[in-house]
């Protein structure tokens, strides 16, 4: 068998991790799914499919879906030597991901990436 994944948590420049602080207010029976979904994507990584995980259009991200009266997303991206880097979570309200929530991961990304570089 493979190794397994890790998970990384975006952090900001000055340390900050919001995708943990989400988490962390979310219900505890959403904490429970979630921790559930990123146990899939480490024991899986990339061939970890539908319904847990879907590719977002055009961009680079992917998402880790909780499905039901939460409705969860955490947007992600893959990184070299089998990490995941969590970028953004949402609470979907509406059955299309507000875009403002999709940009939210891709700048966080392009600053991971920018401050990676230095």
């Amino acid at each position: 068998m493979s190794e397994k994944w890790t998970i990384e948590y975006y952090r900001t420049a000055s340390g900050r991790a919001p995708v943990e602080k989400f988490v962390e207010n979310l219900t505890t029976n959403a904490q429970i799914k979630i921790s559930d979904a990123l146990d899939l994507i480490k024991e899986f990584g990339t061939s970890l499919g539908l319904p847990h995980v879907k590719k977002v259009t055009k961009t680079p991200l992917w998402e880790l879906r909780t499905l039901g009266q939460d409705n969860i997303r955490i947007f992600y991206v893959a990184k070299t030597g089998s990490t995941f880097l969590l970028l953004h979570g949402v609470q979907k309200k509406k059955q299309k991901t507000d875009k403002k929530e999709i940009e939210t991961a891709l700048k966080r990304l392009a600053e991971y990436q920018i401050r990676s570089k230095s």
